[in-house]
């Protein structure tokens, strides 16, 4: 057996993994570009979440000019314009989506999250124990943000330019409805293709593929990750020494000769 440290996995670099920006009209193959539903979706989560890490503060923040305090305006932190610039600019928040990968094992806006893909945590897990893995791009830059999450980014901070009133609308009103329903169902999608907005991740539940496959009705697809790659492991042309098939024995005619 050939020792794991000189084990070389060859993988063709697919076109799910690119880092550069790329046209919508552009799109490598095996990618697209996210949609509204999508870009707003993760948006008001990022949203919610800064609101939820600023909202602990307890405090009041006093206002005006001057050192006489009769002149000095006092107003809680949780309903201030310094706590809604913080939330949006400082740092903004579309920087987050940075921090998402793409999950092409999973479907529709579920490919969209944070953490590594089954992929790569796998590929990775192989370079660990020593195999040499060959994505034709340097190692350091295997983790660095795709094609869709750049434009998602982009795509983000066009939302919270055109929409930044709204936004200021909601969080300064009685926020009596959340804000996933107020930004992105009432006022960007307009109730249409809002399907994305109720989805939701579980990890227990089976794809339809899988439940035939444990059915026995037919055999499971292999599932990719971020590089269009099998999840459950090494693609298809990987390959390594220990995969190496046996040299075809010698066959022998009718004359009794061996044929080299």
């Amino acid at each position: 057996m050939v020792p794991a440290t000189s084990c070389v996995v060859s993988v063709l670099l697919l076109s799910s993994i690119v880092f550069a920006d790329s046209d919508d009209d552009d799109m490598p193959r095996g990618l697209r570009n996210p949609t509204d539903c999508e870009v707003c979706k993760y948006l008001a989560v990022e949203l919610q979440g800064r609101l939820d890490e600023t909202g602990k503060v307890r405090g009041v923040i006093e206002t005006g000019h001057g050192l006489d305090t009769k002149f000095k305006k006092k107003k809680e932190y949780k309903k201030s314009e310094l706590r809604l610039i913080e939330v949006v600019h400082e740092p903004h928040v579309c920087d987050r989506i940075l921090e998402y990968n793409v999950h092409a094992e999973r479907e529709k806006s579920l490919r969209y999250a944070k953490g590594q893909s089954e992929t790569m945590s796998t590929l990775h897990n192989l370079v660990n124990k020593g195999v040499k893995v060959e994505l034709g791009i340097p190692y350091e830059l295997w983790d660095q943000p795709s094609v869709e999450i750049t434009n998602m980014q982009r795509m983000c901070f066009k939302l919270v330019e055109n929409y930044e009133d709204d936004i200021e609308e909601w969080y300064y009103g009685p926020q009596d409805q959340p804000l996933i329903e107020y930004l992105c169902r009432d006022r960007i999608l307009h109730h249409t293709n809002t399907e994305c907005l109720s989805e939701k991740f579980d990890p227990n539940k089976k794809s339809d593929d899988e439940k035939d496959s444990s059915n026995g009705t037919h055999e499971k697809p292999e599932e990719k990750g971020d590089t269009g790659m099998p999840a459950s492991g090494l693609p298809p042309h990987a390959s390594t020494e220990q995969d190496m098939p046996p040299p075809p024995s010698p066959s022998v005619e009718s004359n009794g000769k061996e044929e080299l």
